[in-house]
């Protein structure tokens, strides 16, 4: 946990720097595509889109592993099926009606959710066994799948500078935003990792660890109780995916990197409703196709390529604007390239089973920019006539 939060760190920096530059939305598909020119930038919106969607799709596979405890019917492949629809249907509707909804609802998650992890911590630390956690040793650890994982795990900061536009000072507050964020999540990764493998026996073999870990603590009221938490984090999250991942694509969609129909806004709940479906619709079916672990290597896999770009970012806008007004990352170009470093290492340890992902996205899009390029083009061409 802290060798990856270290690492994550690194790039986190380097997104706090450059982020502090921009208040306009876009996120990494604007920083790229200010530093890089906007073929790059239409890579890393893509990939940015892709991951949030494969990201939703691991999600909703935890879901359907905490239900069963609450619900066993869910078990089932029907059942399985079922929830994740029921699931993606409320989220998309929440997003479809309104943004200040949406915005509503992932502030209850997040306090809802926070608070059973903080119970977990408190209770575990009161029954901590040290003979059980030394019981807990891997027989043949694999440190780069957990690095992985835990990159999908940390990942999301570079979803939360997107709606730049839409805080109050993002110049200001963004650095600021990022590390307390990643300081507050190592923290909590840490004293929960601790908490179940001090707890809960064989807690590798576990589907639903917290929950199980709160049996342990309280009995089987501690299970549901678990169960019911990991849940409301599952709706948070894809509520929070349901309200940012259209932005992404909304974004490209008005510089005609993407069909423009992509961009259209509700009439009435002023959303980018056609955008929200059809993000939900394709998470949803990865879900129902796939697993959490399978899903959870892509989006990390994928997500690596956005940062290596972003931290690449850094130096060239250094170069070109000089040192920015707002937050200096530590090192400069040294704590880009120990990111690019990191990015590039977890990347060179994956199979070809884990990693054939992301050049297939790479050349899809690739597909789609220069698809693109007649609309933009037109579109070019009519801005340039109207001024």
């Amino acid at each position: 946990m802290l060798l990856a939060g270290l690492s994550i760190l690194t790039i986190v920096l380097c997104f706090a720097e450059v982020g502090s530059r921009f208040d306009e939305a876009g996120g990494p598909y604007l920083y790229s595509r200010t530093a890089f020119g906007p073929a790059v930038g239409f890579q890393v919106g893509w990939l940015h889109l892709w991951t949030r969607i494969i990201s939703a799709a691991a999600v909703l596979n935890v879901l359907s592993s905490y239900l069963v405890p609450l619900i066993p019917w869910t078990g089932t492949t029907a059942g399985r099926a079922t929830a994740m629809i029921v699931a993606v249907t409320i989220v998309t509707a929440i997003n479809v009606i309104g943004v200040r909804q949406a915005s509503w609802t992932v502030n209850f998650f997040t306090i809802a959710k926070l608070l059973p992890l903080f119970a977990v911590i408190a209770l575990a630390a009161l029954q901590f066994d040290t003979s059980l956690l030394a019981s807990q040793a891997v027989a043949e650890p694999k440190w780069t799948d957990a690095v992985l994982l835990l990159v999908f795990g940390y990942g999301g900061f570079e979803s939360a500078v997107v709606a730049a536009s839409e805080t109050k000072n993002p110049k200001k507050d963004t650095a600021f935003a990022l590390i307390a964020a990643m300081a507050a999540i190592t923290a909590i990764y840490c004293l929960m990792q601790l908490a179940v493998v001090s707890i809960l026996p064989n807690a590798a073999e576990s589907t639903a660890p917290v929950a199980a870990t709160l049996g342990q603590l309280i009995g089987p009221a501690g299970l549901t109780l678990g169960a019911i938490a990991v849940v409301i984090s599952v709706f948070g999250w894809l509520t929070g995916f349901a309200l940012m991942s259209p932005r992404i694509v909304f974004s490209m969609a008005d510089k005609h990197d993407l069909p423009v129909f992509l961009a259209h806004v509700h009439p009435s709940f002023r959303t980018p409703w056609i955008a929200v479906i059809i993000s939900s619709a394709l998470a949803l079916s990865l879900a129902l196709a796939g697993s959490f672990g399978q899903l959870a290597t892509f989006s990390a896999v994928t997500r690596l390529g956005i940062y290596i770009v972003t931290c690449g970012a850094l130096i060239v806008l250094r170069r070109r604007w000089g040192l920015p007004e707002g937050f200096r990352a530590p090192g400069g170009p040294a704590m880009a390239m120990a990111g690019i470093a990191f990015c590039i290492w977890m990347i060179s340890t994956r199979t070809l089973a884990q990693a054939w992902y992301l050049p297939l996205v790479v050349a899809a899009g690739a597909v789609v920019w220069f698809a693109m390029r007649r609309t933009r083009s037109r579109a070019t061409t009519v801005h340039g006539r109207r001024e």
